[in-house]
């Protein structure tokens, strides 16, 4: 049912970062995932110290540099669970309607500010959202609103409120697997 391209995704349709990690680039990403306001200055001493690294602060400034040019990763701001709510919105499609509706809704929900994440997935309900809006009735605005638009493409639209965030952080530990690679 999900009839997408790669030129529908957000990053233009790009391939794949095609980077070969050395030991220093893992270690660089390590860092920066556990601080992530770290300087290029303090993160040539941490590898220095800590992994027996000796590069300069400029390079490892380039390098992170090139990897976010190149996708490695992506640079995020998210605000405090604190200052919104945050809902899983789950978009199960009306077939009749699909072939002339889906690009438009995609689209809408894909870059409407509200939304943080939004992927395709299996199963019954194959868009996936994480939104975040400033109050409940906000959320139920946009929900109404969104139907009035896209109703024809979307035969039901699930949402969860999500609440007590318990982890919102990428661990370090996840770069290491990349060594293995």
């Amino acid at each position: 049912m999900t009839d997408t391209t790669d030129d529908d995704r957000p990053d233009g349709g790009d391939d794949p970062p095609d980077w070969d990690f050395s030991e220093r680039d893992v270690a660089i990403l390590e860092e920066v995932a556990a601080n992530p306001g770290i300087s290029s200055r303090e993160l040539a001493r941490v590898l220095e110290a800590e992994y027996d690294i000796d590069v300069s602060h400029v390079t490892v400034s380039e390098t992170l540099r090139k990897m976010r040019e190149r996708g490695v990763f992506r640079d995020a701001i998210v605000p405090n669970e604190d200052y919104y709510v945050f809902g899983l919105f789950e978009f199960k499609f009306d077939p009749s309607h699909f072939a002339e509706e889906w690009r438009s809704a995609m689209e809408y929900i894909r870059d409407d500010p509200h939304t943080l994440l939004y992927f395709l997935s299996d199963g019954e309900y194959q868009w996936k959202s994480v939104m975040m809006f400033p109050t409940r009735e906000a959320q139920s605005r946009w929900i109404h609103e969104f139907y009035k638009e896209h109703g024809a493409v979307v035969s039901n639209l699930r949402n969860h409120v999500v609440h007590n965030v318990l982890k919102f952080q990428t661990d370090p530990e996840i770069f290491r697997s990349l060594r293995e690679e």
